[in-house]
């Protein structure tokens, strides 16, 4: 691997270790805080338990993600410098926005929800972890929006002094096309991640303490919920990019020829992809378009396209690549779906799950962090060769004088850095399930939200 490859590499360690728990800490503040406003209307003490259970995993999973975070955006610093020289503008008030949000706005309230128990008047203490909540999503919508502009480069001009990228209108920013479609998938995503870790802890307590019962069933619904509005968004999310990025649909089919109600493969071999396909048809004109009659661009068509607008070269991405994560994101996230409305399913009325089923169910929060995963893959690496899809190219946004030893040696110290961090939350987590969830079951001090003991 030459040195463009491993700072690539190392970017997609960097960012997909980091996104393991970004979407947890934006499911868990809104469960806390739709939890604490349940508590606050109808003063059942069983919400008031939930409560603060999910606020301590958010607590841990926060810190982890701010840590991982810092690294993220170093990483312009690192591999990518050229890409920050030149998109600088247009990426500073992003990242900065964001970065104030994560540890003013969110980490400030944060800490205010935590400590203000029993001090705080009930509704200010409510609207702290509600602020949590909604400063997460902001924090998602504008680092969404950065990433948007790589997908679909708008608000910019270039500089005819310094020939660098500027921005003209941080609304306009705001509100790319790409970015309206892609934050509510990606929040719906985050929803799945977080009740499929609340249903397996619920699950896995469930013999000891009876009370996760409760916490299981409601990852499970927030499970389910959020699979259902991540294939609604997805849909019109497919339909935006095939619109800006008609090559990223077509690598996603495998789609050579330019096609007039065109199939979906669900399964295909050959090299490089198909020579034999098990097909549904229509299905990817109505998923790109919404007409099973449409016609989807082909890639020969698109690649000389490409190469008339913007000179020689090839601009075909990782055809098996975008190929199987497409799928593999579709599949993870079918089936963590089913799997918690099987749970709900066996489990109405008081019903008992069996055996089998609660044997592996701790395991589910692998499958929506695997979509998670396989989504991102696919975005990023359907989008090459472009850094900013039109605009310019991977290997033009690293950094100069950069060798394949320096990379080696940073990629193998955040490996083993984040290898220690991972132990370190899991077995926090783990710790904070093992302890009652209820007061009546735990020490007389149990209902104060005291995590020194975790520490």
């Amino acid at each position: 691997m030459d040195v463009l490859d491993l700072t690539r590499l190392q970017f997609a360690v960097v960012t997909i270790y980091h996104y393991f728990f970004v979407p947890l800490s934006i499911s868990l503040a809104a469960t806390a805080a739709g939890l604490q406003i349940a508590w606050l209307r109808t003063r059942r003490d069983q919400y008031l338990h939930l409560t603060k259970f999910v606020g301590k995993l958010l607590i841990v999973t926060f810190a982890v993600g701010v840590v991982t975070g810092l690294v993220q955006e170093f990483q312009f610093g690192l591999g990518w410098s050229a890409f920050a020289n030149f998109y600088g503008d247009v990426f500073g008030p992003t990242l900065a926005i964001e970065g104030m949000l994560a540890f003013f706005l969110e980490a400030t309230f944060l800490a205010l929800w935590y400590f203000g128990w029993d001090r705080l008047p009930r509704l200010v203490h409510t609207a702290c972890i509600v602020i949590v909540a909604v400063g997460t999503l902001l924090s998602a919508f504008i680092i969404l929006a950065a990433n948007s502009f790589m997908q679909n480069p708008v608000a910019y001009a270039l500089d005819p002094v310094t020939g660098r990228a500027r921005l003209t209108s941080f609304t306009e920013l705001m509100l790319n096309k790409v970015n309206l479609a892609a934050f509510p998938h990606t929040m719906a995503g985050a929803l799945m991640v977080g009740g499929a870790l609340l249903l397996a802890l619920g699950v896995w307590r469930l013999i000891a303490d009876p009370a996760y019962g409760v916490l299981a069933r409601l990852g499970a619904w927030l499970t389910l919920a959020g699979g259902g509005f991540t294939a609604l968004t997805g849909d019109h999310l497919g339909k935006v990019i095939t619109e800006v990025q008609p090559m990223k649909m077509a690598a996603a089919e495998a789609l050579y020829e330019t096609t007039s109600g065109a199939p979906f493969a669900v399964f295909a071999t050959g090299k490089p992809l198909p020579e034999f396909a098990l097909e549904i048809p229509w299905l990817l004109s109505i998923l790109a378009k919404g007409n099973p009659n449409a016609t989807v661009q082909g890639i020969d068509d698109l690649q000389a396209q490409y190469a008339a607008e913007f000179g020689p070269g090839s601009y075909v991405p990782m055809i098996p690549v975008a190929f199987w994560t497409f799928r593999l994101m579709i599949g993870a996230g079918m089936l963590a779906m089913l799997v918690a409305g099987f749970y709900l399913w066996r489990t109405r009325r008081g019903r008992t799950a069996p055996t089998w089923l609660t044997r592996w169910l701790p395991l589910i929060p692998l499958l929506p962090a695997a979509a998670n995963t396989f989504g991102w893959i696919f975005t990023e690496t359907a989008r090459q060769p472009w850094i900013a899809f039109g605009i310019s190219k991977v290997a033009d946004g690293i950094s100069p004088g950069l060798t394949s030893s320096e990379v080696v040696v940073s990629l193998a110290g955040f490996t083993v850095v984040y290898g220690v961090l991972a132990v370190v939350w899991l077995r926090l987590v783990r710790h904070l399930a093992r302890r009652p969830l209820t007061p009546a079951a735990a020490s007389p001090s149990a209902d104060e939200p005291d995590l020194a003991p975790v520490y």
